[in-house]
C-alpha cells in the first residue's frame, strides 16, 4: 500500500521527564562529588576516615537495596522515587551544616539510603513507561543525562566552593528538590506512570530471574562495569597517571573527561542499535571494548596512549550500558513488579563499586599497576563469557507486554491494522 506508514512505537513522555530528572539530580552530584574529600579532610582527621565518608554511602546503597526493591513493589515507583530523592536532599544538605565528622558520615550513609530508594524506582519506571522495542534507546538515553549533568556539575561546583566549602552541598540538595517537583508536576496526572492500586500484577522473585542466562549475564556485566567505571576509574586512575605516567592532576582530570566524551558518543547509537539488533551481540562489543581499553590503559607508557585507552574504554562501557539494563528490563517484562529483581542488579553493581578499587589498589600495590588494569579488564571477559552463552531477550514487538502503547492514532484498515505516522 502505497504512501501508509507502518505504526511504530515512540518513546512516552514521562520517559524524558526522567530523563531531564536524571540530568538535574547528576549536576548536582557533580557539584558535591570533587568538594566531598575536602570537606571531609576539613574536619581534621585521617585519610582512612576520609575514605569512611566516601564509603559510607556505597555500603548504605548495597545494605539497603533489597529494602528499596520491596518499597517500590509496596508502593510504587513514583512515590518510592521521590521519597528517596528527598531523603537526598535532606541528608546532603545536611552535610552542609555538619560541625562534627560524625555528623558528616552519618548524613552521608542516609543520603544512600535515599539514592538507592530512586536509582531502583528510576529503573522501575523506565521499564513500565517504555514500550519493550525501545527499552534500550530508553536506557541509552536516561544514561546520557545523567553523564551530562555529572560533567557539567564540577564546573559548577568550582566556582560554589569559592564562596564556601559548604555552600556545593547546599546547591546539591536545592537541585534534588528541583528535580523532585519537576518529577511530581509532570507525572502527577500520567495514567501509564500510576500506582496499580489494585495489586494485580505479580511480584518477580531473584530465584526465578536468575534462571534465566541473560539476566545472570546482567549481573556479572554489571558486576564488572561498577568495578571498572565507577571503581577502578576514580580510585586508581589519578594515582595511576601521577605516579607511573608522571602527569598532574589536570592530565587525570582530562581522561576522565576523555571517558565520558566516548561514553556520551556511544551511548545514543548502542541504544538504537541493541533494540534493532539485538541486545546480546551490543552487550559482548561493549564488554569486548571496555576489557581492551581498560588494558590498554595499564599498559600505555604515553599520555598520549593513555588518552586513547581512556576514550576507548568510554566507547565501551557507552555501547553496553543500554542492552544490560534492557536485558534486565526484559527479564522482568511489563507485566509483573520487579522490585527484588532490580534491586539485586543493583547490589551486584555497587558491590563491584566497593570491591573493585579495594582489590585493585592492593594488586597495584603488591604487583604492579599493569597487573592491577589486566585483572579489571580480565573481570570483564569474564562477563563476556556469560554473555556469550547468553539468549536473546529482544522483543519483536509490543503486542505482548508493551505496558504503554504510545502509537498515534491512524485509520482502521478493513483488515484491522491500524496504521499511522512514524514517531521516535
Amino acid at each position: 500500500m502505497q504512501g501508509i506508514d507502518v505504526v511504530r512505537p515512540r518513546l512516552p513522555k514521562e520517559v524524558w521527564v526522567l530523563v531531564v530528572a536524571s540530568f538535574i539530580i547528576a549536576v548536582g552530584f557533580g557539584i558535591v562529588a570533587p568538594v566531598l574529600p575536602a570537606y571531609a579532610d576539613s574536619f581534621n582527621v585521617g585519610t582512612t576516615a576520609v575514605a569512611v565518608v566516601i564509603s559510607s554511602f556505597a555500603f548504605v546503597r548495597l545494605a539497603f537495596a533489597p529494602v528499596s526493591g520491596k518499597l517500590v513493589t509496596r508502593f510504587g515507583e513514583p512515590r518510592t522515587y521521590i521519597a528517596g530523592i528527598l531523603i537526598v536532599a535532606l541528608a546532603t544538605g545536611a552535610c552542609g551544616f555538619a560541625t562534627h565528622y560524625w555528623q558528616l558520615v552519618a548524613f552521608r550513609s542516609i543520603a544512600g539510603v535515599g539514592s538507592t530508594m530512586f536509582t531502583v524506582a528510576a529503573v522501575g519506571l523506565l521499564i513500565r513507561l517504555t514500550p519493550p522495542t525501545l527499552r534500550a534507546r530508553a536506557s541509552g538515553l536516561w544514561a546520557t543525562g545523567f553523564l551530562l549533568g555529572s560533567i557539567g556539575g564540577p564546573i559548577i561546583g568550582a566556582a560554589l566552593v569559592r564562596v564556601s566549602i559548604r555552600t556545593p552541598f547546599i546547591a546539591y540538595a536545592v537541585s534534588l528538590v528541583v528535580a523532585a517537583v519537576f518529577v511530581w508536576w509532570f507525572l502527577r496526572g500520567s495514567t501509564l506512570a500510576a500506582l496499580d492500586q489494585n495489586n494485580t500484577q505479580p511480584t518477580m522473585l531473584v530465584r526465578d530471574a536468575f534462571r534465566s542466562g541473560a539476566y545472570r549475564a546482567a549481573l556479572a556485566s554489571g558486576f564488572a562495569n561498577g568495578w571498572a567505571v565507577f571503581g577502578l576509574r576514580v580510585s586508581l586512575v589519578p594515582l595511576f597517571v601521577a605516579k607511573a605516567l608522571d602527569g598532574s592532576p589536570a592530565v587525570a582530570a582530562i581522561s576522565l573527561s576523555v571517558f565520558a566524551i566516548g561514553n556520551a558518543a556511544a551511548l545514543m547509537v548502542s541504544g538504537k542499535f541493541a533494540d534493532s539488533l539485538g541486545r546480546k551481540p551490543l552487550g559482548i562489543a561493549g564488554l569486548a571494548v571496555s576489557a581492551i581499553g581498560t588494558i590498554g590503559m595499564g599498559f600505555s607508557g604515553t599520555i598520549t596512549l593513555f588518552m586513547i585507552a581512556s576514550l576507548v574504554a568510554g566507547i565501551g562501557a557507552g555501547v553496553l550500558n543500554p542492552p544490560q539494563n534492557a536485558v534486565v528490563a526484559d527479564v522482568i517484562g511489563s507485566k509483573a513488579k520487579g522490585g527484588p529483581v532490580l534491586a539485586a542488579f543493583q547490589m551486584v553493581t555497587d558491590l563491584g563499586v566497593i570491591i573493585g578499587p579495594l582489590l585493585a589498589g592492593v594488586l597495584a600495590d603488591a604487583f604492579s599497576y599493569q597487573v592491577a588494569f589486566t585483572v579489571t579488564g580480565v573481570t570483564m571477559i569474564l562477563a563476556l563469557g556469560f554473555w556469550l552463552v547468553a539468549e536473546e531477550t529482544r522483543p519483536v514487538d509490543d503486542a505482548d507486554e508493551g505496558p504503554a502503547e504510545c502509537l498515534d492514532e491512524g485509520p482502521e484498515l478493513p483488515t484491522g491494522v491500524r496504521v499511522g505516522r512514524s514517531d521516535t
